[in-house]
């Protein structure tokens, strides 16, 4: 058997001549296998329809593949804008309204803590709460902004700078004194709030907010902090004026009483010619501060150049009462794996 295999074997590789065919070929009294009408399934192509760029091995040729794959795709979504473009063009007042994008805002899983302002629970919670005498206009804010131990220059100056876009405080440095021994002070010298800085490598990395007397104490993850010099096009230096406060989506009962918090730093009634914007705008838990100054161009256009300094917040616990982190009762504290099982679940 195996020499008759041999030579078969010897028979197919030997040169034909010019008048032989070889196995398959069209004339040849075999069929090919892959040939319309064989009855055998073809041979696989070398991209199947279920290919991936992350199936390439070379990794030049890889990237060049998928950088080729994002130019199609934007020339394909570009075409079908321009087409829609037309479309509505032509049709006039008679076209459908745009569709609503879809976003994680709009998407979002609600909340039942979603505060309504007309609720009645929730307005003698805002008659009843620790920032009612500031909202009575009973008490004016005194803001006392201090930092964690021996802290660097860049933790000074941005210390500094925040002072300057908070009317009415004042600076200290601890020189090692406890929190639990600095509150007492503040509150026998009147002060209405305290703000620790506190660093990690000579960067600002949290932000402590203690209410006083009585609390809420805030604690916060900080990020993303700018100082002034190394911000573009910025303007100049902020005046003492009294500044606008603005508070943007702080929608949850929990986010109510955080943006009261940021509210009742600030007095009351604002000094309209400074022309001055302190934003606190919330967007996925994400609490980012701004600075501007505001200029009218015209009835309809204003402009606006930001101040600084510009520094992102992110709520890790609110705790009842002033800072006491060992025995101190708290009212919400984040547990990213509990909390954070959905992208569109939002708690501020």
């Amino acid at each position: 058997m195996a020499g008759s295999e041999g030579a078969k074997r010897r028979r197919n590789m030997r040169p034909r001549g010019p008048g032989e065919q070889s196995p398959g070929a069209p004339g040849s009294g075999q069929e090919n296998p892959g040939a319309p009408g064989s009855g055998q399934e073809p041979h696989e192509s070398a991209f199947p329809p279920t290919f991936s760029v992350s199936q390439i091995k070379n990794k030049q040729r890889r990237h060049f593949m998928f950088i080729r794959m994002k130019q199609e795709r934007r020339k394909e979504k570009l075409a079908v804008k321009k087409k829609r473009k037309k479309e509505r063009d032509a049709l006039g007042d008679k076209a459908p309204p745009k569709p609503v994008p879809k976003t994680i805002e709009n998407q979002r899983i609600y909340d039942e803590t979603t505060v309504d302002p007309t609720d009645e629970e929730v307005q003698y919670d805002e008659a009843t709460d620790e920032f009612a005498p500031y909202f009575n206009k009973q008490s004016t804010p005194k803001i006392l902004i201090t930092t964690s131990d021996r802290p660097r220059g860049r933790t000074v100056k941005f210390t500094q700078q925040l002072s300057t876009v908070i009317p009415n405080s004042h600076v200290y440095y601890r020189r090692g004194l406890a929190l639990k021994k600095i509150i007492p002070q503040c509150i026998a010298r009147g002060f209405t709030d305290l703000i620790v800085i506190n660093e990690d490598r000579k960067v600002a990395n949290g932000l402590i907010l203690s209410h006083l007397p009585e609390g809420p104490t805030a604690h916060f993850k900080m990020s993303s902090v700018r100082l002034r010099k190394e911000m573009k096009r910025k303007g100049k230096d902020p005046t003492e004026h009294q500044p606008e406060v603005i508070l943007n989506n702080f929608s949850t009962r929990l986010g109510h009483s955080i943006g009261r918090m940021f509210a009742s730093l600030y007095p009351h009634d604002p000094q309209f010619p400074g022309r001055q914007v302190a934003t606190f705008h919330n967007q996925r838990d994400y609490i980012f501060f701004r600075y501007h100054r505001y200029i009218f161009k015209s009835e309809k256009k204003a402009g606006i150049q930001e101040l600084g300094p510009r520094f992102t917040l992110k709520l890790r616990s609110l705790q009842k009462g002033t800072f006491d982190s060992k025995y101190g009762e708290y009212e919400w504290v984040h547990k990213r794996h509990e909390m954070d099982t959905s992208r569109r679940k939002f708690h501020l």
